[in-house]
């Protein structure tokens, strides 16, 4: 069975992520998105809401299965025998810093990160981004799912 992990903090899943959740599902039999835990950070969504919501925009795939997860990548690979990262590429910079990722977890675990560029509608968007337009009350309907634009906009609503 062919395995591969898709990994983030997804706070929230935005359609970036989805697409490239949505081609590592076509090309593996079982993809796990990692909801990785950072202590360090405070996010907007808790984990366990990031796991539901993730689990229902991805589950018309059929092969996803979510999880948090804390700690190194490698480890929780090789914990669920996965021997492939999926990862997706928006920018050069994004290169720079996923190319020693995958050389470190290469080095530590034999484990395999694979590239996909990203759609280019979404090469700009990212969790950080939907976040800060949708504080300062931007739509950002056509960036993240509909369930993912409800849980935000409830999210952020102003008393």
């Amino acid at each position: 069975m062919r395995r591969a992990v898709c990994p983030g903090s997804f706070d929230p899943i935005t359609n970036g992520h989805l697409d490239i959740i949505a081609r590592a599902s076509k090309l593996y039999d079982v993809v796990h998105v990692a909801v990785m835990i950072n202590q360090s950070k405070k996010g907007l969504f808790e984990i366990d809401e990031r796991i539901d919501l993730i689990r229902q925009v991805t589950a018309e795939f059929g092969n996803v299965e979510v999880e948090a997860f804390h700690g190194l990548l490698v480890d929780f690979c090789k914990q669920r025998d996965i021997p492939a990262i999926v990862k997706g590429l928006r920018a050069v910079s994004d290169f720079d810093y996923e190319l020693q990722m995958a050389q470190m977890n290469n080095g530590l675990s034999g484990v395999e990160t694979l590239f996909v560029p990203t759609n280019p509608t979404y090469s700009f968007l990212s969790s950080s981004l939907v976040k800060e337009v949708a504080a300062w009350g931007g739509d950002v309907s056509h960036l993240v799912p509909p369930v993912v634009l409800e849980a935000l906009n409830e999210r952020l609503k102003k008393d």
